[in-house]
C-alpha cells in the first residue's frame, strides 16, 4: 500500500516537472532507430596539443620562431583541467603561426626556470617568456601568444601572416607594415631579382628605426604576402603601409631613408584625427623625437597647473598650422625632463631644430605670436642660445659643437656674435652645431674667466680657440682644421679635471712637447686615436709637469686611463700602440681593481665619498692571491658606489700604521676605518664594507691614523679600548656607544676607537677602556659612566666641554651651524688656512676672547674650504657678529682688537630698532625655521628703496608684537633665484611658503595690516569650518600680478607661478572617496514619487555651469536631520542606493535621458548591480502584487525543491 502511494506520488511529481521544465526532459530513443530526415553529423577530429620530448622540443625551437610550451606533471589534477581549456585554442594558435606543444620533463623545466606546474612558456627566437596570467583563461592565453608585444623581438621587425596582421591592426592603434614578395618569389639570402634586393635593403634600413618607433607607440611588422598586397592594390613591392586606428596610409617616399620614414610616421600619427590634440610623450619618447625630427616644438607643462592648461588650450589652436609647415608639436608633463633641458619655469616652449634647442621667451598666451616665432625659426638662421643643462647633454652625447661663451650685456660679445652669425651655415655644412651660452658659472667650469670665448667640442673633448673671434674667416678655417685633423687633442689642467669628472673613460698622455721621446711616442699613438673613439674612450694629451706631479707621475711620457674618475696607470711599452689599445679596451670591458700612486690615493680620498684602499706588496704571492679574491667583489662594490683601489707602497702603508700587509682601509668622507678581519674571505670583506657605508659605526683606527685625525680635525672623540676581545666589557661598551655616533656626526664631531696604546700613553691614559675628547688637539678625559651613552652624548655636546679656556675654538661648518642655532650672541672669525695675515689677526683677537666670554658671547673661528661661499662673505679674512642668527660684518681694522671689542659690546647691548639685514645662508635658515617671516628685498641701485625702507622701519616693532620676524636682504642673486627681478619687493613666508605683496610699499600702515591679515588668514585656514565666503580665497606664490603665464617684456625665467587657495567644506559622513559630495533633499513635488527610505545623491561638480544656485532645494517636509557630531562614525547604516552621474550637457538635471541606460563606470559595478537587484526585489515585495510570471517562477522553484526531497533523500524509500 505504501509502495503504491509512493509510486503514484512520484508519477504525479514527474508529470508536473515535465510540464514545468519542458526543455530539461528528453524522451528515450532507440539507438538503432534513425532520426527522421536529420542526417548524422560527421565527428570532427579533436584538437589536441602535441606531446613532445626534450630532443623534439630542442629541434622545434631550432626550426620555429614562435613556440608555446605547456609544462605539466603526472598526477596533476589542475594540469588536466588547464590542458582541457588550452586544447580549445590549439587551432587558433596554429592559424597565427604559433606551434603549441606540451611536455612532461621536470629536469628540463627546471633549466627554463619552471618550478611549479602547470606552467606556460612562450619561445620567441628561442628566447623564453613565462606566462604569469590565469592559465584557465584560454582567451587571455591566446591574446598573450598572438599580441604584438609578445612577438616583439629587439632590433628586428617581426614577420607575421595575414591572420596575425589582421589581429594586430585591430588591437594596435598605430602599426607600420612592410609588404614584401612571397618567400617563393624571394627565398632567404637569394637576391637574383630587383624587388628582392629592394626589400632586403629596405628591411635592413628600417630595422634601425624599429626601437624608436616602438618607443613612440608605433608597432612595426613585415609580411611576405603578394596576394594580400594585390588585394590592397599596393603595386610594386616592397611597400610601406601605416595603419592609424585601422585606417591605412601608403608611404610614397624612399624606403631606404629610414630617418625620413620615422619622421613621416610621427607626423602622420595625429594628423587627420577628428580629435586633433597635441600629443603627450614620455621622456624617452621625447629623446627619440629630438634625435629624429628636424623641426620639433615641445611644450613643457604641468597638468595640475591652471596656467599650463590655459596655455595648452591656446596652443591647440595652432597645432594644425604647425603640421602644415612640417613642425611637429608635442607636450610633456615631466618635471625631471624639464630640469634636464634647463627649464626652470613651467609652462615653457622649446623649439628643437636638428636637435638644437631654442627657448621661447615671449607671451605664452598669444598663440599667434608663438606661431609667428616658430615660422621665423624655420626661415631665420642664427646661433641658438642653450642652457647649461642642454650644453652638458650635447657634450655628453659626443656631438661636434662650437660653443660661444658670451655676455648678452657686453658690447664686445654682441659684436663678436654678429660676426659669427655669418659662418653659422658653413658650420652646419661641416657638421658642426654652433650654439651660444650666457652663463658665467658654466664658463668658469671650463676655465674661462673672460668672455667672449669659443670652445670646440668633439666627442666630449674641449679645445679652446685662442685666435681673434672677430675674424670669422680665420675661425672658420680653424674649425675646418679641427674637423679634418686626426690628432690627439691638447688640453689644459682645468679641462682635464672637467673631462675626468664628466666623461666615463678618458685616456690621458702626460708628455713634454719639447722631448724627443714624447714626440716619437705621440706619433705612434696617433694611429690608435680613431680606434679609441670607436670604443668610446676619449684620448687627450697634456703638457703640464705640475699636473703630472699632482697625480704622482714622475716619468714622462706616461699614459693614465681614468675610468669614472678612477686612474689606471699603464705600465707597458708606449711604443707598442697595439698593446696599449688592447689594454685600454680590456680595462673598459673588464672590471679590475686599479693600481694607484700615493698622490692619486690622496686625490681620491679628498674627492671620493666612499673609498676602499688595499695596501699590498706585488712581490708577495700571498698578497697577490688575496688581491685575486677581492677582484670578485669589485662589481658589487661598484653597484653600491664604493670605489676600490690598490697601492704598492710600503712607506705610505707605514704612515697609516700598517705593519703587516696586505691591509684594507675604508675612507668615508676622508675618515679612515681599518678592517681587522680575514682578507681571504671576500664575502666577509664585502659585508663589512657595506655595513660601513650603510650604518653609523665607530671607525677602528691605528695610532698613526689617530694622530693625523687629531691634527687635521677640530673635534675628535677617541674610545681607547686597549686589547679588547669580542664579548668582553669593552666590546659591549663600544657597541652601546655606536648609538650616539649619528648625533656626533651631525654636530661635526668624529668618533673613532683604537686598541693601540701608544697615543693613549702619551695622553696619560692608564686604565682601559677610556674616552678622551680632543678639541683642537686639546684632550679632555671623560670621568662619568661609560655604560650610559646618553650621559656621554650630553657631556660631549655640552658648551662647557666644547670650550677651551683662553682660546678661540676652531670649528667646522657643522659645528658652526649648531652654535649659531643654539646661541644668541656669537662672534665668528672667518679665514683661510695658511694665511699668515689671518694668524696675526688671530693672535690679537685671542686677547679679547675672555672679555667676550664674560658677556656670554661665544667666540669661534673657522677655516673650512669655501667658507666664504658658504656664508656669502665679501672676502677673507672677515669678522662677523651674530645676534639671534642675524649677522653684522665688521668693516674696521681687524688688527685693532680694542676697537673690535668695543664694537662687539655695543652691538650686544644695543636694542635692534631697525630691520635686520640677513645674508643668503641666514635667510635660508630663517625661511625653514621661522613660521611667520617678512623679507624686504632691495637693490643698492634702487633709488626709492632707501625711502621705503625708512618707512617700513616704523612698523618693525609692530611686526615683532604680532610674532612676525621682519628682515631685509640686498642679495640680488638670491632674489633672482626665488623669482624676484623688480625691486623693491616684499615677500611674506608662512611656514616656508612665499606670498608676494602686491600693494603700495610706501604706505607702511597698509603693509602692516596686510602682514597681520596674512598671519591671521593662516590661523583661520587651520580651522576647517572657517572660510565660508568666496572672497576669502587667497593667492600663494610669487609672480607679476598673478599673470605668470604671460611672457612678454617683463618675463623672468625663474618666475614663481601663484596658485589660488580657496576654502572647501567636506561633510564628515561622505562615503564616496576622493569626491566632495553634497546631500540633496527631496523637493515637495517628488515626495510621492519615490519609495520611502530612498534617497537622492548628487555630486557637487555636476551642476550646470550657467546656474549659480544649488542643484536642488534642501527643503524637506520632514524635520531636519541632526547635525553630524564628532562621534557620528557609528551612525545607523542606511540602505544603499544607486548613484547616478549627472550628464554635463544636461544642464544639471539628474534624470536619465530617455531610452538610454545609465551605466556606472566604477570598480564596484558588480556590487552596484547586486544593490539594484536587491532594490528591485524589495520594491516588488513592497508593492504587494504578484504577477503571473513571478507566480510560475515561484511554483517551479517549489516543485524543484520537492523533487530533491523525494528522489535524493533515500531515507523515504527505506
Amino acid at each position: 500500500m505504501t509502495f503504491t502511494r509512493l509510486k503514484t506520488l512520484s508519477l504525479l511529481v514527474c508529470a508536473l516537472l515535465a510540464l514545468s521544465f519542458p526543455g530539461y526532459v528528453n524522451g528515450a530513443t532507440n539507438n538503432n532507430s534513425k532520426k527522421g530526415s536529420q542526417p548524422v553529423a560527421p565527428i570532427e577530429p579533436e584538437a589536441v596539443i602535441e606531446e613532445v620530448n626534450a630532443k623534439q622540443l630542442e629541434k622545434l625551437l631550432a626550426d620555429k620562431d614562435y613556440v608555446a610550451v605547456f609544462w605539466y606533471a603526472r598526477s596533476c589534477v589542475t594540469c588536466d583541467k588547464v590542458l582541457a581549456e588550452l586544447e580549445k585554442i590549439d587551432d587558433d594558435t596554429d592559424s597565427f603561426g604559433v606551434d603549441f606543444v606540451k611536455i612532461n620533463d621536470k629536469r628540463l623545466a627546471k633549466q627554463y626556470g619552471i618550478k611549479n606546474f602547470p606552467a606556460l612558456t612562450y619561445f620567441r627566437e628561442k628566447e623564453p617568456i613565462i606566462y604569469d596570467g590565469d592559465l584557465m583563461d584560454e582567451e587571455g592565453v591566446l591574446d598573450f601568444l598572438t599580441s604584438l608585444e609578445a612577438m616583439d623581438l629587439p632590433d628586428r621587425i617581426e614577420e607575421v601572416n595575414s591572420k596575425i596582421l589582421q589581429k594586430i591592426i585591430e588591437d594596435t592603434d598605430f602599426v607600420a607594415v612592410l609588404f614584401c614578395p612571397d618567400h617563393e618569389t624571394c627565398p632567404p639570402r637569394v637576391m637574383d631579382k630587383q624587388q628582392c634586393r629592394k626589400c632586403a635593403k629596405a628591411l635592413q634600413e628600417l630595422e634601425n628605426i624599429d626601437d624608436e618607433a616602438d618607443q613612440l607607440g608605433i608597432g612595426f611588422v613585415k609580411i611576405h604576402d603578394e596576394a594580400l598586397a594585390d588585394e590592397y592594390n599596393l603595386g610594386n613591392l616592397p611597400a610601406l603601409v601605416y595603419y592609424r586606428h585601422q585606417t591605412p596610409i601608403i608611404y610614397e617616399g624612399e624606403l631606404q631613408r629610414e630617418e625620413d620614414v620615422l619622421e613621416w610616421l610621427v607626423q602622420n600619427k595625429s594628423t587627420g584625427d577628428e580629435d586633433d590634440v597635441i600629443e603627450d610623450v614620455t621622456s624617452k619618447t621625447l629623446s627619440t623625437l629630438i634625435s629624429n625630427i628636424d623641426n620639433l616644438v615641445v611644450l613643457f607643462y604641468d597638468h595640475g597647473n591652471d596656467d599650463s592648461m590655459t596655455v595648452l588650450e591656446e596652443l591647440e589652436q595652432i597645432d594644425d598650422d604647425c603640421d602644415k609647415h612640417g613642425i611637429q608639436f608635442v607636450k610633456i608633463d615631466d618635471a625631471k625632463a624639464a630640469a634636464d633641458y634647463g627649464i626652470d619655469s613651467i609652462p615653457a616652449i622649446v623649439y628643437f631644430e636638428k636637435e638644437i634647442p631654442n627657448v621661447y621667451d615671449g607671451d605664452l598666451m598669444d598663440e599667434e605670436q608663438i606661431l609667428k616665432w616658430l615660422l621665423g625659426q624655420l626661415e631665420r638662421d642664427e646661433i641658438e642660445d642653450v642652457t647649461d643643462e642642454m650644453l652638458d647633454t650635447m657634450i655628453k652625447e659626443g656631438r661636434v659643437i662650437a660653443v660661444l661663451f658670451y655676455d648678452n650685456n657686453d658690447k664686445k660679445s654682441q659684436k663678436v656674435l654678429e660676426e659669427l652669425e655669418n659662418i653659422d651655415d658653413e658650420c652646419d655644412a661641416l657638421g658642426i652645431t654652433f650654439v651660444k651660452i650666457d652663463n658665467p658659472e658654466e664658463a668658469v667650469e671650463y676655465g674661462i674667466n673672460k668672455v667672449p670665448k669659443l670652445i670646440y667640442f668633439e666627442k666630449g673633448i674641449p679645445t679652446i680657440y685662442e685666435g681673434n673671434l672677430e675674424d670669422e674667416e680665420k675661425l672658420l678655417k680653424w674649425l675646418t682644421d679641427q674637423t679634418s685633423s686626426d690628432q690627439i687633442e691638447d688640453i689644459t689642467d682645468e679641462m682635464l679635471d672637467l673631462i675626468i669628472e664628466k666623461m666615463p673613460h678618458v685616456a690621458v698622455l702626460f708628455y713634454d712637447k719639447d722631448q724627443k721621446k714624447s714626440q716619437k711616442i705621440l706619433a705612434e699613438l696617433e694611429n690608435i686615436d680613431d680606434e679609441c673613439d670607436q670604443n668610446d674612450i676619449a684620448f687627450v694629451k697634456i703638457d703640464d709637469d705640475k699636473e703630472a706631479k699632482e697625480w704622482g707621475i714622475d716619468e714622462i711620457p706616461s699614459i693614465v686611463l681614468f675610468e669614472r674618475g678612477i686612474p689606471h696607470i699603464y705600465e707597458g711599452d708606449l711604443m707598442k700602440e697595439d698593446e696599449l689599445l688592447g689594454w685600454l679596451v680590456h680595462q673598459k670591458r673588464y672590471s679590475e681593481i686599479p693600481e694607484v700612486t700615493d698622490e692619486m690615493k690622496d686625490k681620491l680620498v679628498e674627492n671620493t665619498e666612499h673609498l676602499a684602499v688595499i695596501f699590498y706588496d706585488k712581490d708577495d704571492k700571498q698578497d697577490m692571491r688575496i688581491l685575486n679574491e677581492l677582484e670578485n667583489i669589485d662589481d658589487e662594490l661598484e653597484k653600491e658606489g664604493i670605489v676600490i683601489v690598490r697601492i704598492d707602497n710600503a712607506a705610505e702603508a707605514k704612515e697609516y700604521g700598517l705593519d703587516h700587509l696586505p691591509a684594507l682601509i675604508y675612507f668615508e668622507n676622508k675618515i679612515p676605518a681599518l678592517y681587522e678581519g680575514d682578507l681571504m674571505n671576500e664575502d666577509e670583506v664585502l659585508e663589512w664594507l657595506l655595513v660601513q657605508k650603510k650604518t653609523a659605526t665607530i671607525e677602528e683606527v691605528t695610532d698613526e691614523i689617530l694622530v693625523n685625525l687629531i691634527n687635521e680635525h677640530e673635534y675628535v672623540v677617541v674610545f681607547f679600548t686597549g686589547p679588547c676581545e669580542p664579548g668582553e666589557t669593552c666590546d659591549h661598551t663600544l657597541n652601546a656607544l655606536e648609538s650616539i655616533d649619528d648625533e656626533l656626526d651631525e654636530a661635526g664631531i668624529i668618533f673613532v676607537t683604537t686598541e693601540d696604546t701608544g697615543v693613549a700613553k702619551k695622553y696619560n691614559v692608564k686604565t682601559y677602556p677610556r674616552l678622551v675628547f680632543f678639541r683642537n688637539r686639546d684632550p679632555l678625559h671623560f670621568t662619568g659612566d661609560l655604560d650610559d651613552e646618553d650621559e656621554v652624548l650630553a657631556w660631549i655636546t655640552d658648551d662647557e666641554t666644547l670650550e677651551i679656556p683662553g682660546k678661540i675654538e676652531e670649528v667646522n661648518v657643522k659645528m658652526l651651524d649648531k652654535i649659531l642655532a643654539e646661541n644668541d650672541h656669537v662672534v665668528v672669525f672667518f679665514y683661510a688656512e695658511g694665511d699668515k695675515k689671518a694668524q696675526k689677526i688671530l693672535n690679537e683677537l685671542e686677547n679679547i676672547d675672555d672679555e667676550c666670554e664674560e658677556k656670554d658671547i661665544d667666540f669661534v673661528k673657522t677655516s673650512d674650504d669655501d667658507i666664504d661661499k658658504e656664508y656669502d662673505l665679501p672676502g677673507l679674512p672677515a669678522l662677523a657678529f651674530y645676534r639671534h642668527k642675524f649677522r653684522t660684518i665688521y668693516t674696521g681694522d681687524l688688527m685693532k682688537e680694542e676697537e673690535i671689542l668695543e664694537w662687539v659690546i655695543d652691538l650686544h647691548e644695543s636694542t635692534a630698532d631697525v630691520i635686520e639685514s640677513v645674508d643668503r645662508k641666514t635667510l635660508q635658515v630663517l625661511i625653514n625655521d621661522v613660521e611667520h617671516l617678512a623679507v624686504f628685498f632691495y637693490d643698492d641701485e634702487c633709488e626709492s628703496c632707501s625711502d621705503i625702507l625708512e618707512e617700513l622701519e616704523n612698523i618693525d616693532d609692530d611686526t615683532d608684537k604680532h610674532g612676525i620676524q621682519f628682515v631685509k636682504s640686498n642679495d640680488v642673486k638670491l632674489a633672482h633665484e626665488i623669482g624676484i627681478f623688480a625691486f623693491p619687493a616684499l615677500v611674506y613666508y608662512e611656514t616656508g611658503v612665499p606670498i608676494m605683496y602686491d600693494g603700495n610699499l610706501k604706505n607702511e600702515n597698509r603693509v602692516l595690516q596686510w602682514l597681520v591679515n596674512q598671519k591671521n588668514l593662516g590661523k583661520r585656514n587651520s580651522n576647517r569650518n572657517a572660510f565660508k565666503q568666496d572672497d576669502e580665497c587667497f593667492y600663494v606664490g610669487l609672480g607679476h600680478d598673478g599673470h605668470s603665464a604671460k611672457r612678454g617684456n617683463n618675463f623672468v625665467p625663474n618666475d614663481y607661478k601663484p596658485f589660488q587657495c580657496c576654502p572647501t567644506k567636506l561633510e564628515k559622513s561622505t562615503k564616496v572617496p576622493k569626491m566632495t559630495a553634497q546631500r540633496i533633499g527631496h523637493s515637495e513635488g517628488d515626495q510621492g514619487k519615490r519609495p520611502i527610505g530612498g534617497g537622492n545623491f548628487q555630486f557637487a561638480g555636476s551642476a550646470s555651469k550657467s546656474s549659480g544656485k544649488p542643484v536642488a532645494s534642501t527643503k524637506q517636509t520632514k524635520a531636519p536631520a541632526p547635525k553630524d557630531s564628532e562621534e557620528d562614525d557609528d551612525d545607523e547604516e542606511k540602505p544603499l542606493v544607486k548613484v547616478s552621474y549627472a550628464n554635463k550637457r544636461s544642464g544639471g538635471s539628474n534624470k536619465p535621458q530617455a531610452g538610454k541606460k545609465v551605466v556606472a563606470k566604477d570598480n564596484n559595478d558588480e556590487e552596484s548591480q547586486e544593490v539594484e537587484k536587491s532594490a528591485k526585489q524589495k520594491s516588488s515585495k513592497k508593492s504587494g502584487k504578484l504577477n503571473v510570471k513571478t507566480g510560475i517562477h515561484f511554483f517551479q522553484n517549489r516543485l524543484k525543491n520537492l523533487y530533491d526531497i523525494v528522489f535524493q533523500d533515500f531515507s523515504l524509500w527505506e
